[in-house]
């Protein structure tokens, strides 16, 4: 399966492992589904992790490190489409980077922006759970 996980599922997994994100950075790290992401999104996170509020539970060397492992286990695509399905930038960015990257699905935790948009050019915009179900049944369902 070929997945794209929001900003905030990212933060989640490295802040807590144990829970849904974290299983889904699992499976990726196993090579069970395939991440897909943009250079604007790996900026992004850089940003998020280095905000006052996670430094004192991330540590710049281990921000630096996980940044460094996506790229090397992720597909890294650049030549995003423009899309404008939500009022907040960012999410724009995640949903071109499905679009361009051909993503079974989007995962994020966003109820307001992104998960209620449900799918963008066909691609189901999912929770961390759903998705964690979906790789337990065996695809993209």
């Amino acid at each position: 399966m070929r997945i794209v996980l929001d900003t905030n599922v990212l933060v989640s997994a490295v802040i807590s492992g144990s829970g849904p994100p974290g299983l889904l950075l699992d499976e990726v790290r196993c090579g069970r589904c395939t991440l897909v992401t943009s250079t604007a999104q790996l900026c992004e996170l850089q940003d998020v992790l280095g905000r006052g509020r996670l430094r004192s539970r991330i540590l710049p060397g281990e921000a630096d490190d996980l940044i460094r492992n996506l790229r090397s286990v992720a597909e890294v695509v650049t030549d995003l489409p423009d899309v404008g399905d939500s009022p907040d930038d960012a999410d724009n960015l995640i949903l071109a980077a499905a679009i361009a990257g051909r993503a079974d699905v989007i995962v994020s935790g966003d109820k307001k922006h992104m998960l209620s948009l449900e799918d963008v050019e066909g691609i189901p915009i999912i929770s961390a759970r759903d998705a964690v179900d979906r790789l337990r049944a065996g695809g993209p369902h």
